[in-house]
């Protein structure tokens, strides 16, 4: 069930993030948008196009959701293979993602720290004539 469900999750989103798709959702808007005359406005032409959007925008977060919780895993594990090979590298934030929000605010901090000196070595070096 479990395989049946990302694999269907995987193409419909694919298929939901098509240039088609879009299309086909405006087309769909500008009949129902059309036809409003042709039913008077009445509050079942609108509740139509009401009910038809929210059953499929709650159905597809589902499956958006799936999608996008199956890439972030990959990444992450891309990024921990990354960490693990670099001679140097921390390996300490590898998994960060299980780490506290608490925990990850200092380790931004420690990364925003770093950067702040970063910028203030490379605006000496720029500020410094060459010398041939």
């Amino acid at each position: 069930m479990k395989e049946i469900f990302q694999r269907l999750a995987g193409k419909v989103s694919k298929m939901f993030g098509s240039p088609w798709a879009f299309a086909g959702a405006l087309g769909l808007i500008l009949g129902w948008a059309l036809t409003g005359s042709m039913f008077n406005y009445s509050d079942t032409w609108q509740l139509f196009i009401n009910t038809f959007t929210t059953v499929m925008t709650f159905l597809t977060v589902f499956l958006i959701q799936n999608t996008q919780n199956r890439d972030t895993k990959a990444i992450h594990i891309k990024l921990d293979e990354l960490l693990s090979a670099i001679k140097g590298a921390r390996n300490s934030i590898v998994g960060a993602e299980e780490l506290t929000d608490k925990e990850l605010d200092q380790l931004l901090e420690e990364y925003r720290l770093m950067h702040e000196k970063y910028v203030q070595l490379i605006k000496r070096r720029v500020g410094r004539p060459s010398q041939k």
